[in-house]
């Protein structure tokens, strides 16, 4: 989830701090969603397929609905679209080569947190901030891994960061081809938007609810994410996700659109 500073027509910008998470939870948007049943999201025999932009989407976005897939018996793919060696620029502590090993690993931690069972892995190793670039080669894995009866999950299409656009697209436009449901996650966008955003599609935003157990498996797998969580020393720079962000990450539900 790395962040970029991006300027777009309709200033989806991710810069700052962003929206608070005061700000979401005192305008009672988020809270009065409907509620989706991930037994009914992801209905007995199917497979969900998550598609990752970096190492710790899946998390981020979706580690208490895999912690319930797990669970209820879900197979699970999860497709790591790039190895997240982009995060950290001009570092001395993290240069690519360290990260590629690192993240990874991670994830793999993350997901143990999880206590995942029936999930498996597929890495493209696509170039991390390929966005539009790596495009149609994550279209054309897609249509190699994807099969009948999966349900496809991938970022929004208009999160705000172009890896995760790029991978909503492609998730969109192969799912559609191929007749497979198919779920947006937001995960930028909730530094950028704001409860009366009109351009997020609300009518089709669900709650998935975590209870307090589920909530406290997500943060464990969250705090596997070393390289992402712990400040740069060799550059002084803050960790690419700093507190604000994980709050609006770490709520008691997550939020997809259907």
């Amino acid at each position: 989830m790395e962040p970029v500073v991006t300027h777009w027509a309709d200033n989806r910008a991710i810069k700052g701090n962003g929206t608070s998470e005061a700000v979401w939870q005192n305008s009672g948007l988020l809270s009065s969603l409907p509620e989706v049943d991930p037994a009914i999201l992801v209905p007995p025999g199917a497979r969900a397929v998550i598609v990752a932009p970096h190492p710790d989407d899946e998390i981020l976005g979706t580690g208490g609905l895999l912690a319930q897939l797990s669970d209820l018996g879900r197979k699970v793919l999860i497709i790591a679209v790039t190895d997240g060696t982009a995060s950290h620029p001009d570092s001395a502590e993290w240069p690519a080569a360290r990260l590629a090993a690192t993240r990874p690993q991670e994830t793999r931690d993350a997901l143990q947190r999880l206590h995942m069972k029936h999930v498996a892995m597929v890495r493209l190793h696509l170039p991390d901030g390929g966005g539009e670039t790596f495009e149609s080669q994550l279209t054309e894995a897609l249509k190699a891994h994807l099969e009948p009866g999966d349900i496809v999950f991938g970022t929004w299409r208009f999160d705000g960061h172009p890896d995760h656009e790029s991978v909503g697209r492609a998730v969109t436009t192969v799912a559609g081809a191929l007749d497979l449901p198919c779920v947006e996650v937001p995960v930028w966008t909730w530094h950028w938007a704001t409860p009366e955003d009109s351009r997020v599609p609300w009518s089709r935003a669900r709650r998935i609810v975590l209870d307090t157990a589920t909530l406290a498996r997500k943060i464990h797998a969250i705090q596997a994410f070393r390289s992402q969580i712990e400040a740069d020393r060799s550059t002084g720079r803050t960790p690419i996700l700093p507190d604000h962000v994980l709050e609006r990450l770490t709520r008691p539900y997550e939020v997809v659109l259907i």
